[in-house]
């Protein structure tokens, strides 16, 4: 068993039960809803159909990041039991939490000088950022020290690849994203935005689809144009989806037709509530390694 813990957010947009099982720890981030504040836990206190339920019938959403004194309360009994800490961010492209987790960490330095906190900002999201933990968990139990396991990180992040589409504007256009005028001629247009994150982690419109048929079509192409090795790739591939599973499911099928080794081999998930807030329902994302981010 390692000597540290690996930590994470909740906004990697995995189970409770896969947390629990893989021995990661996660700080959850809020959002709020019709001026009602709520805790990201994971669909604990609610479903997914239920919050994007809410969100297509017009709810107005916001979404806060984690606190450094969210981060000070979360790390500190591990201290206390004398592990040392690794903990992984959502991107710095779309959240301030890096930077309160640096904070954070520089706060228990003083008071903990004989342990070691050490802050990765992923430059993922959603089941991407919990892709990335999810190989990085491979490599502890394997038995990579902490500043083997960071060194790792740094040098492969930028190849996980994040690809997905977005059927609904409404949430982009409500947080800025898109504007009132773009979200407008697009859904009128019925085109679907193929999107990725780029080396910064941030989120960049790459292609305008028409129709969501053709931009699930385009998010399996991306997996043999981009992967490892294309059509041979051997490596892991998740999907997050929200409350559009069947899409999802479709892209998986078209994948697995064209990558033998993913075939029934891709985890899907559903986006949480916090990117969900965002990106709104009918997005599926597409994740893997790959190609290296350079733009």
């Amino acid at each position: 068993m390692a000597d540290y813990i690996l930590s994470c957010e909740s906004t990697a947009d995995m189970t409770r039960e896969y947390f629990e099982r893989r021995d990661i720890p996660y700080v959850c981030f809020h959002y709020e809803i019709d001026g009602v504040t709520y805790t990201d836990d994971l669909f604990q206190s609610t479903t997914p159909d239920a919050f994007f339920t809410r969100l297509k019938n017009g709810a107005q959403a916001k979404t806060s990041q984690v606190g450094t004194g969210e981060y000070v309360a979360f790390w500190e009994p591990y201290l206390k039991e004398g592990k040392d800490i690794l903990h992984l961010t959502l991107s710095s492209g779309i959240s301030g939490t890096y930077n309160s987790a640096c904070l954070a960490a520089e706060t228990l330095a003083d008071k903990y000088p004989e342990r070691t906190i050490r802050v990765i900002d992923s430059l993922a999201a959603s089941s991407g950022y919990g892709l990335l933990l999810d190989y990085m968990a491979d490599h502890r139990d394997a038995g990579m020290s902490l500043e083997e396991l960071a060194a790792w990180t740094e040098d492969h992040k930028l190849e996980l690849n994040h690809w997905f589409f977005v059927s609904d504007l409404d949430c982009l256009k409500r947080g800025g994203r898109v504007s009132a005028t773009s979200a407008l001629i697009a859904t009128a247009l019925k085109i679907c935005p193929v999107m990725n994150v780029d080396y910064q982690g941030k989120l960049i419109p790459r292609e305008k689809i028409r129709t969501k048929k053709k931009a699930i079509v385009q998010l399996a192409k991306k997996c043999v144009e981009h992967a490892q090795n294309g059509s041979a790739y051997t490596g892991k591939c998740f999907i997050s989806q929200s409350s559009c599973l069947e899409d999802a499911q479709e892209v998986a099928r078209l994948i697995g037709e064209q990558v033998p080794a993913l075939k029934d081999n891709i985890q899907i998930f559903s986006i949480g509530t916090v990117i969900g807030a965002h990106t709104g329902p009918g997005t599926v994302a597409l994740f893997f390694m790959g190609d290296k981010r350079v733009d």
